[in-house]
């Protein structure tokens, strides 16, 4: 699957000029809210109309604004998922699941009730109506029904933006598994650091109606632009590796890096494995010189690249540590009397690492 998005479009005093490429799997759209995500999204689902550009999918052009081409939006068979699930209140899950199966094509390859129903586990819920379901549980039956449509791609605008943090933990894993197990492509929006290290293979990462980044998520996501695009207190570091040992006793892995090693505690994947770990930059203290007698498992040595204040007090240090990078955001104060400096010599000790498994 090649996606292939260039457009302009004015929407009051707001300018969307993105372009981007996705090869399949999943791609996230990635900045702060108002940076275009949701126009961009909306644009390629044909629900708005730019001004210029063109849209391809795989070949198929469904917007060429020089040629007058704009495919609407009921035939380009894209399944979406909004923030709200927007279920028929009065169809049981079942009734709701099966309605997807009409905007299939005759002839196309749809998924099989039973399959999508055992990925998104909601087997208990068939014959509940959308006002006795959790939020999350709802999201995973608007997931049902857009996958039962046969979608060429799926579109999904900020699904959890909308759920607490326990309904986000419990449809996260179902998500995975959608990644993993389904074919179907995906173009997410998010504006959450640790939604898009979990879930996404490339990031396009948007600033003010324009992509400042694109690439993949360890990449991106550990890039200097991350500080201008991410919520500070989700700002951090994704870094990938191999599961090296695993200690059954103590539940903890060691996953190698480039050139540096790290203990994942409450992680028990099988050696061998690649992970994509994720470092809050809240969560890592700096040091001039190697700490002892900390509880702390993981004190990587490296120098600094590049320091930017917030103007708020705080200020966010890049470290590269052996080939990967290591964010800290710490106090101006503490940069101060630390005398901290491009070039310098320092020890991050990282306090928390989120480890997923790819």
């Amino acid at each position: 699957m090649t996606l292939s998005v260039q457009v302009r479009h004015r929407l009051g005093n707001f300018r969307l000029d993105a372009a981007f490429e996705a090869e399949g799997g999943v791609t996230a759209l990635f900045g702060r809210s108002g940076s275009g995500k949701t126009s961009l999204v909306r644009a390629i689902a044909g629900l708005i109309r730019p001004d210029e550009g063109h849209i391809t999918l795989d070949g198929d052009v469904l917007f060429d604004g020089k040629r007058g081409v704009f495919v609407p939006k009921h035939r380009r068979r894209f399944g979406i998922v909004f923030q709200e699930a927007r279920l028929f209140p009065h169809l049981s899950v079942r009734g709701n699941l099966t309605y997807g199966r009409w905007f299939a094509p005759r002839g196309a390859v749809t998924e099989e009730l039973d399959h999508v129903v055992d990925l998104l586990g909601i087997g208990h819920l068939l014959e509940r109506r959308p006002a006795n379901l959790s939020g999350g549980e709802r999201q995973r039956v608007a997931i049902g029904r857009a996958l039962l449509a046969a979608p060429r791609l799926l579109l999904m605008d900020e699904p959890l933006a909308a759920l607490d943090e326990e309904r986000k933990a419990e449809i996260l894993p179902y998500l995975e598994r959608l990644r993993d197990e389904t074919k179907v492509p995906i173009v997410y929006v998010s504006h959450a650091v640790h939604e898009v290290a979990r879930l996404a293979d490339r990031v396009v990462m948007m600033r003010e109606g324009e992509v400042e980044a694109v690439g993949l998520v360890s990449d991106v996501l550990s890039g200097p632009g991350l500080a201008t695009a991410a919520n500070r207190r989700e700002a951090g570091s994704v870094l990938t590796g191999v599961v090296e040992a695993f200690d059954p006793p103590h539940r903890l892995a060691t996953v190698r890096l480039k050139d540096n090693c790290l203990h994942v505690p409450n992680a028990e994947v099988g050696v061998g494995k690649t992970v994509r770990l994720h470092i809050p930059a809240r969560d890592v203290m700096l040091a001039t010189s190697r700490p002892t007698g900390l509880s702390a498992l993981n004190i990587l040595e490296g120098t600094i690249e590049a320091i930017a204040d917030d103007g708020e007090g705080m200020i966010t240090v890049r470290i590269g540590c052996g080939g990967d990078i290591v964010h800290a955001r710490i106090t101006a104060l503490s940069g101060e009397r630390l005398e901290l400096a491009p070039g310098k010599a320092v020890f991050a000790i990282i306090k928390t690492v989120a480890l997923d498994l790819r």
